[in-house]
């Protein structure tokens, strides 16, 4: 009875140290697969977030300008257009 616990101790020793090696294996892996992800994705024509997030301001204050420009534009047309309409001669009656 003693030997049979014995080697029941040293089969669970056993499956314990192959899980320990296992899994040691998978996280070796996910760290090499992480590692050549990063330098695949690093030599795509990627932007961080810092630059796409500046350049989206960029954007914003660009229309922003540009709707105030188109307003200031129409603004001037009309006054144009007014002035032009009320400088014409009355027609012949």
């Amino acid at each position: 009875m003693q030997s049979d616990n014995r080697v029941f101790d040293d089969l669970v020793k056993l499956v314990n140290g192959a899980a320990g090696t296992l899994a040691g294996v998978g996280r070796e892996a996910e760290a090499g697969a992480r590692s050549r992800a990063r330098e695949w994705i690093g030599g795509l024509d990627f932007v961080s977030r810092d630059e796409f997030e500046a350049v989206k301001a960029m954007a914003v204050a660009a229309r922003d300008e540009n709707d105030a420009l188109r307003a200031r534009l129409d603004a001037i047309e009309a006054a144009q257009s007014a002035g032009a309409s009320s400088a014409d001669p009355a027609p012949a009656a």
